[in-house]
């Protein structure tokens, strides 16, 4: 687990139009380790889809543009990659589980066929040996096979999902990207979920990028944690670090906005304010008008990231004090 899979390197991606460029993701860097669970928290509008969509090369052009940065992906950049190339890698190398089931099927295909279509691409087999390949990824993901010429309007939000693992894994990916993956999904259907692909992670030896705002998730499911907010990583470390010991007060906020079935309170402590407007960041700390330990220096100066330990790092000014705070 020691083995970086994945590295960004001081990525930024910008929507440009004629009336405004919105600075979506704003010098990310990240590593995915051999194996691992990344999880990747932020609120709706932190960049997360972005950052996701710029891995696997399919953020749309124009408007979206990568400024600059790296993403080494098995010792190589994949934004040096051309089209031809990055097909070849997309679904059979890198897959990527996305946020709505609903929209990610074609209505008018049989779930068998969306399976094997993937499989023919990138393993040159014949249709009749993809079709078996595709009946025994749906057997994989707990759907009988003899579905397998059905189309997605007879299948559950829960069953869509595992269709869409199946699609995803079929090729025996060494990294996965889940955009949200549960987020259409109720509570029981969510675990069952979690639990498959978890599954299919240990058994398939695949790191995985996981993407969500749901915290329940990320402890269940992730070995290490970047909070993301207003396009930047702003603290991150392994999951001990952040659910034990997190330290940014954006990081506090979230798990302040939690109920805890330990105390007793009438009322949760919300995070107060919005976002700042992508297209007109502060030159400071992105999370300074709404953070309450802010300081002159929080308006004023680029905040860097400070390591707090040897797993865990931070982007405040005021590190020393939101230690004291998390104790």
């Amino acid at each position: 687990m020691n083995e970086s899979m994945l590295e960004i390197n001081n990525l930024r991606v910008h929507y440009v139009t004629d009336d405004e460029t919105v600075e979506a993701v704003n010098g990310v860097d990240l590593i995915l380790n051999q194996g691992e669970t990344l999880g990747l928290v932020g609120e709706t509008g932190a960049g997360k889809t972005t950052l996701a969509k710029s891995i696997m090369r399919i953020l749309p052009d124009p408007p979206a543009k990568i400024i600059e940065g790296e993403i080494i992906f098995q010792n190589e950049d994949l934004l040096k990659k051309s089209n031809n190339e990055m097909r070849k890698i997309r679904g059979n190398k890198i897959s990527m589980i996305f946020q709505d089931p609903m929209t990610a099927l074609n209505p008018v295909i049989t779930i068998g066929d969306q399976i094997a279509e993937v499989i023919q691409l990138h393993q040159k087999l014949s249709k009749s040996e993809a079709a078996l390949k595709a009946k025994e990824m749906l057997e994989m993901v707990e759907i009988p096979s003899i579905r397998y010429n059905e189309y997605p309007h007879q299948f559950s939000g829960g069953m869509k999902q595992r269709v869409i693992i199946a699609i995803a894994l079929a090729c025996n990916p060494t990294m996965l990207i889940a955009d949200e993956p549960t987020t259409a999904l109720d509570v029981t259907i969510q675990a069952q979920v979690l639990r498959l692909m978890n599954k299919l992670k240990r058994e398939m030896k695949t790191s995985m990028l996981l993407i969500t705002h749901d915290l329940g998730v990320v402890a269940e499911t992730c070995d290490r944690v970047a909070i993301m907010y207003a396009g930047e990583i702003i603290e991150s470390g392994s999951a001990i670090d952040i659910f034990e010991n997190k330290i940014h007060p954006y990081t506090r906020g979230l798990f302040d906005s939690i109920p805890d079935i330990n105390e007793n309170i009438s009322r949760l402590k919300p995070i107060f304010g919005l976002m700042p407007d992508p297209s007109e960041l502060p030159l400071g700390c992105k999370f300074a008008e709404r953070c309450p330990d802010r300081t002159t220096n929080c308006h004023l100066k680029v905040v860097p990231m400070k390591k707090v330990s040897e797993t865990h790092s931070v982007r405040c000014f005021t590190i020393g004090q939101n230690e004291e705070a998390s104790r």
